[in-house]
């Protein structure tokens, strides 16, 4: 399923209590415990650019002012500089990764000296959101040819549903990214609680597959999991520019936050460090991140724990190592070599994942994302009626095997602030789920 991870639209109409009419700075959480100013100090992410291969990025949206670089449309109509964004959802990761602050009424990006060249891969009509695994596997290829150094992807396609074709097109365009030294970010997806089944391209060898983690720096029950994980970063109660309004906000969880928020630790470092490549930037937060308190490293919950620029910005630590060895593909290659050799019936293919994470707590929400308006500053956020992208691509049998069968997409109606939830709906503060072995926060996790 092509998703984009985090659902971005809501429908308002009810007023925030006063008690949620508060900074927009405050209810940035992660900042804090990620010691974000303190890092400010040292690194912005001046000199980085990350490509966000999304639904594009709107120049409009306060916090990108001067932030945008013209950029490429590969999906949907429209500008060919990747400047039109009628779903929202790449702006607000653009937001979240080199976001201005809109002196103080909006959101501030973890790497605010950054540039973002935006990527559109994902149309509005079906035959072109039908389209969009060819369209991210061309925008992953022009971003490799680009200045980006990172590209950030808060989108998916399960595994399941991909062909052959389709995921040797993804593949290779991913290796011909970090072939030309770029660190590739990509969320693990929100069906966690549900069928956790693989999603592209997090699940790709040599990709960095990003696991939400909530405020206590545990999994969240939402997000997706498996030996491909790498890393847990903030994922749960973040705040976003709201789908359509250049000035609402709106309350978010979802693998896609997370995605950007470890894009942007990537910057802060790279930024310190411009002479290494992507492959050394990656060693240096895995050899830094929070690790899990128990279970095997890396585990299938948070790979190899919480991401924590702060280590190597503020501390200096972090060995980069060899720039021509992507440290994931090396790892799942020295844990195969350990391993027992399958039959033949049972062989892994030569892109089969494996990587890992630790279960934590769950979090407040469902998968797939959950938004609530906020007031900010004492002024209601504007939201507009919203959906989920998704788009199902089913595997026909053997004999049609070279296409791909499309059917309608799924849409996700979230519920406004203040409005009762439909019978069947949990509420948004759901009670946390029993803790699986190996569980628990990530000791000192991003703080």
């Amino acid at each position: 399923m092509m998703s984009v991870l985090g659902s971005l639209l809501a429908i308002g109409g009810g007023v925030a209590p006063p008690a949620l009419a508060d900074t927009m700075r405050e209810r940035q959480w992660y900042l804090d415990k990620m010691q974000a100013e303190q890092m400010w100090k040292v690194s912005t992410g001046t000199g980085i650019t990350v490509a966000v291969v999304d639904t594009g990025a709107k120049p409009s949206q306060p916090e990108l002012a001067g932030k945008l670089l013209p950029g490429k449309t590969f999906g949907g109509h429209g500008s060919d500089d990747g400047s039109e964004d009628t779903a929202g959802h790449g702006t607000a990761m653009a937001s979240l990764i080199a976001g201005n602050g809109a002196g103080g009424q909006g959101v501030k990006g973890l790497a605010p000296g950054a540039k973002i060249l935006p990527v559109r891969v994902w149309g509005e009509t079906f035959n072109e959101q039908a389209e969009s695994v060819a369209s991210t596997a061309k925008g992953i290829r022009y971003a490799a040819d680009s200045e980006a150094r990172i590209i950030s992807i808060s989108m998916s396609v399960g595994e399941h549903t991909l062909l052959d074709y389709q995921r040797t097109e993804m593949q290779n365009a991913i290796d011909y990214a970090i072939k030309r030294g770029k660190l590739i970010f990509a969320g693990s997806g929100n069906k966690g609680d549900e069928v956790n089944l693989p999603e592209y391209p997090a699940a790709a060898p040599g990709v960095a597959a990003v696991g939400a983690l909530d405020k206590s720096f545990s999994r969240t029950k939402f997000s997706g999991y498996g030996p491909h994980i790498a890393f847990g970063a903030p994922g749960d109660e973040i705040p976003i520019p709201c789908d359509k309004g250049d000035t609402g906000y709106c309350r978010s969880n979802g693998t896609s936050q997370a995605t950007a928020l470890a894009s942007a630790s990537a910057a802060l470092v790279w930024s310190m460090h411009p002479d290494w490549n992507g492959n050394q930037v990656l060693r240096v937060l895995m050899d830094t991140a929070g690790r899990p308190t128990t279970g095997k490293l890396p585990s299938d919950y948070v790979g190899w724990g919480s991401i924590r620029p702060r280590i190597a910005v503020l501390e200096g630590k972090g060995d980069p190592g060899p720039a021509d060895v992507n440290p994931l593909v090396a790892a799942k290659a020295a844990a195969e070599s350990k391993s027992p050799a399958p039959s033949d019936k049972s062989a892994a293919p030569s892109h089969a994942p494996a990587l890992a994470g630790t279960k934590g707590k769950a979090s407040d929400g469902k998968g797939g994302g959950s938004l609530i308006p906020w007031a900010i500053g004492g002024v209601v956020a504007a939201v507009g009626v919203g959906v989920g992208l998704n788009v199902w691509l089913r595997r026909k049998a053997a004999a049609r095997a070279q296409a791909a069968d499309p059917v309608t997409p799924t849409f996700h109606t979230n519920i406004p602030y203040g409005a009762p939830p439909p019978p069947d709906a949990p509420p948004f503060h759901a009670p946390h789920a029993p803790q699986p072995p190996h569980s628990g926060p990530t000791p000192g996790g991003g703080h």
